[in-house]
């Protein structure tokens, strides 16, 4: 279906997945925005990219948050993309699904949770990361820029760190969101309670040699305690990259776009 004011046509052309982020030539980059920067009122900064498709005009549009890994952190404003972004870009344009996308970026050397990742005990802190609290301001700007946004469909996603991220983001505004696609991350189950209403569908490889599978196996185990609504998939003989795997199934995208925020 094609709508004259699409505006995330875009070609994510001569992406290298294997390749290091910041050695990568950003020929990837949006045709929706330039480069972008938020600024609070302390004037801390973090930069991020949008895409922004508002359909027709006559339906609010759900947001997608989505937050990348370790290996896409830098000041390239660019390197976000890499991974994840372009497939779910692709598949609402295949289903003509309007949406708007926030992708930030994440410093070199910091991170979305400050937490070791390759241990299996994760107790959350009692405030977020700095560059976590900049995504919350962030959202909430979106929020507020875009009335046509439909705040019973805002989604949060991410990989590795951002799997990381996306635990941590629900831990703390879990009413916010209408579901949540962690990948290959952790987080604290001791505080299960606080999204056990919230739809999750968390993917992790049991082979994973960077972030260890038990920190997502815990994580639902715990909800499954709780009658959470949880959804696991675990991928047999994979290792940490199961990103890919995970956005290209419409299975799994279907279901998110599904979701709406309990009332």
């Amino acid at each position: 279906m094609i709508r004259k004011n699409v505006l995330m046509a875009i070609l994510l052309a001569g992406v290298v997945s294997g390749a290091a982020a910041e050695d990568t030539p950003v020929q990837y980059a949006w045709k929706v925005t330039t480069p972008l920067v938020f600024t609070n009122a302390a004037s801390s900064t973090i930069p991020y990219r949008q895409a922004v498709d508002k359909g027709d005009g006559t339906k609010p549009v759900p947001l997608v948050l989505f937050l990348h890994g370790a290996g896409e952190r830098g000041t390239s404003n660019g390197a976000q993309l890499v991974h994840g972004v372009g497939a779910i870009l692709q598949y609402a344009k295949r289903k003509g699904q309007p949406l708007i996308l926030l992708a930030p970026q994440c410093p070199t050397g910091q991170q979305w949770v400050d937490t070791p990742w390759g241990i299996t005990e994760h107790p959350i802190k009692p405030q977020p990361s700095a560059n976590l609290a900049l995504v919350f301001e962030l959202l909430d700007a979106k929020l507020a820029e875009f009335p046509e946004i439909d705040r019973d469909r805002v989604y949060v996603t991410g990989i590795s760190m951002g799997g990381y991220g996306t635990w941590d983001v629900i831990s703390r505004r879990a009413k916010d969101f209408a579901a949540a696609i962690p990948v290959c991350g952790g987080g604290d189950p001791a505080v299960a309670e606080r999204f056990a209403k919230l739809p999750i569908w968390a993917f992790h490889g049991d082979a994973d040699g960077v972030v260890p599978v038990k920190n997502t196996r815990q994580l639902v185990a715990e909800l499954w305690k709780l009658n959470g609504k949880i959804r696991y998939r675990e991928y047999p003989g994979m290792g940490h990259n199961v990103w890919t795997k995970t956005y290209a199934d419409d299975t799994v995208l279907d279901w998110l776009f599904s979701q709406r925020r309990a009332q």
